[in-house]
């Protein structure tokens, strides 16, 4: 497709042509061990150094305290089992009703292994109740895992709230930052997170890389055992390209922080477009307190995939906020637990933009999308008259579940 207006950036991002230039000399000239005791190993060894100091830099970190590993998925999966092995005694863990799979799967998992798990419910907003926080925490809490903002509707939690909290109880903190890393700025070394997970593939860094903060003093046991990479923290021979490339992107997107206010005008304006243009459609999450790029908006009585299917025919990229699959009608969990109304949880279209967004991208989307919209309307069986019966369905599916 040679003209894609691409606007799912909080699913994977375009690696920067300059991250590119960076990490390809490690793919071909500079192909040494780091590990060797050689020159030629020794200074890749020197460039992941470097590396190393970029990622602390963005993350107002210090460079000891930065794990490199190959995702975001291995860090939760490395923080929430290095924070259970710190605190062996201590078998209750609590997160959120919102979480990424790979926090939530770990949880139910932790579940079956004799842990007990809280899942905080959130309002309509996507919002935590802090008070519904501490209520749940006691002696016997090991961790409070929770994302900092929302992949889906771009809701941005009070992570720094929640960790001055687990810290009262003896708790550890963990945030998944996978999707504010790059968006917002961050400094951890005025922060009481001890954990923080990003994921390279969502700051225009390759796909395979990623970064696992550890606060120094925090009894750190590796997921991945076997040589002594990553000061003996995580085992493995390093991916040296892919970690070259995330220093670089950690330095460009550090440099283009200052720019996210374009991001956020662009993204509003794509909003209120579509809120003044096409009928019985609404925002999902807070108004204020959400990603700057992101948006997330519900056009009632169609399907996401409809739309998603249409836009695609127009070489647009979105996603869609409803995890339907074919033979299922099962919405998206984030939404459900926003208590949203089944019209609008299967309409849900997430628009995720990045610095290299343009002005006539968003012109194309919001003159195509008015009619996309009509046009599946026209089509859907359901309508207006029939929202209560669509709603009392649902909550039968879902009372059906428990």
């Amino acid at each position: 497709m040679s003209a894609v207006i691409y606007l799912d950036n909080n699913a994977t991002t375009r690696i920067d042509p300059e991250v590119v230039e960076a990490m390809l000399p490690y793919l071909t000239e500079y192909y040494g061990n780091p590990s060797s005791m050689h020159s030629f190993g020794g200074q890749v060894g020197k460039a992941i150094k470097t590396a190393r100091s970029q990622v602390a830099a963005l993350l107002g970190a210090e460079e000891s305290e930065i794990i490199f590993t190959s995702c975001g998925t291995e860090g939760n999966n490395t923080a929430i089992r290095a924070a259970l092995a710190a605190q062996p005694d201590r078998k209750h863990i609590i997160t959120t009703q919102v979480e990424h799979a790979c926090v939530l799967n770990v949880c139910k998992q932790l579940e079956k292994q004799g842990y007990t798990v809280t899942y905080l419910s959130v309002d309509h907003q996507g919002q935590i109740d802090l008070a519904e926080l501490e209520a749940a925490l006691t002696g016997n809490t090991a961790l409070v895992s929770t994302m900092y903002a929302n992949n889906e509707t771009g809701v941005i939690l009070p992570v720094a709230e929640i960790a001055a909290l687990a810290k009262a109880y003896g708790a550890t903190s963990h945030v998944d930052a996978v999707q504010v890393v790059g968006k917002l700025p961050l400094n951890l070394k005025a922060s009481p997170i001890d954990l923080l997970t990003l994921s390279g593939h969502k700051l225009h860094a390759p796909k395979g890389v990623g970064a696992l903060f550890v606060r120094r003093g925090f009894r750190f046991r590796p997921f991945l055992i076997g040589g002594h990479q990553e000061r003996g923290r995580r085992a493995g021979t390093e991916n040296v390209a892919g970690i070259i490339a995330l220093g670089k992107a950690a330095e460009l997107a550090q440099q283009h922080l200052s720019e996210v206010s374009r991001e956020q005008q662009l993204r509003d304006r794509l909003e209120q477009g579509l809120l003044s243009t096409i009928p019985d459609c609404q925002v999902n999450g807070h108004p204020t307190k959400r990603l700057p790029n992101t948006t997330n908006i519900g056009f009632k009585y169609i399907e996401g995939e409809a739309i998603l299917f249409s836009l695609n025919q127009h070489g647009i990229c979105a996603s869609s906020g409803s995890a339907c699959t074919s033979g299922s009608l099962e919405p998206s969990h984030v939404l459900r637990a926003m208590g949203l109304p089944y019209t609008i949880l299967h309409g849900s279209i997430r628009f995720s933009l990045s610095r290299y967004t343009t002005d006539a991208e968003i012109d194309r989307v919001l003159e195509l999308m008015p009619g996309i919209v009509e046009r599946l309307r026209a089509l859907s069986p359901f309508n207006s008259d029939q929202a209560d019966w669509l709603q009392d369905r649902e909550e039968a599916i879902v009372a059906g579940s428990r």
